[in-house]
């Protein structure tokens, strides 16, 4: 029986968040525990990329933390980013967050569906004369380059800010007492060897998001129980509810 689970992400910030949904239905503990954490670059440290906000007319955002360190490094470098600049985000949860920082209009926020960037390269296809400028963080696979250099659009990949490790407390680890973990990211994997170093996974359940964290979690020797996204799970919220459903039945027989 699955009862306790870390989920290694912020809390969510919104009551309606599918993830409670699972408390309820599945009857489980979700715990939210990051286990690693975001550090922008200064912006010293991003100009000896020697990359010049202006000189791009549209930006790919991949994540909401993206979007937090663009726009914060265009004001402390004092760069005021024109109105005329377009926005492609992998996802509309991610374009609406832009509302933070500028207006929201439609025709220059664009978005994809799945959360993948082959599906929103297209949408970029049909604006072929844009000069991308895509921040990244520092681990980071190649997908966003290879997808738009096979469509042969101009771009340049850049860091804007870091992923490092989010370190567990004493505490934290005495009491490390939960029946499936869930990683969205390698660093995560990374984080969870460094904090324990004599992990011994037994019946611990390990889920990921995404194929690198997949590989990351083989590469440390450990067991992969569930995977996401797949065709029929899109989320890991789906795939965790149906997860749970068929093995805390099994559980109860």
């Amino acid at each position: 029986m699955i009862k306790k689970i870390l989920v290694s992400q912020p809390k969510p910030s919104s009551d309606k968040s599918p993830y409670y949904d699972i408390e309820k239905e599945s009857g489980v503990e979700l715990v939210f525990r990051p286990f690693i954490k975001v550090e922008g670059l200064t912006a010293k440290e991003f100009r000896q990329q020697r990359i010049n906000l202006l000189d791009y007319s549209a930006v790919v955002f991949t994540s909401r933390y993206a979007i937090d360190h663009y726009f914060r490094l265009a004001k402390e470098m004092r760069v005021i980013i024109p109105e005329t600049m377009k926005y492609f985000c992998v996802t509309e949860t991610i374009a609406l967050y832009i509302q933070k920082y500028v207006q929201y209009r439609k025709r220059k926020v664009f978005f994809g569906t799945t959360g993948k960037i082959q599906d929103l390269v297209p949408t970029m296809a049909k604006h072929k004369t844009e000069n991308y400028l895509v921040p990244l963080s520092d681990v980071h696979n190649d997908d966003v380059k290879n997808q738009l250099d096979e469509k042969k659009l101009r771009h340049t990949e850049c860091y804007m800010y870091r992923t490092v490790s989010n370190d567990f407390t004493e505490d934290e680890v005495k009491n490390f007492d939960y029946d499936m973990l869930v990683f969205f990211s390698p660093t995560g994997i990374e984080a969870l060897t460094k904090n324990f170093p004599n992990f011994d996974q037994g019946d611990i359940r390990i889920a990921t998001f995404g194929p690198s964290t997949a590989k990351a979690v083989e590469e440390k020797g450990l067991r992969l129980d569930l995977q996401a996204p797949s065709e029929e799970y899109p989320s890991m919220t789906g795939a965790l509810k149906a997860y749970l459903k068929a093995n805390n039945k099994k559980g109860k027989k």
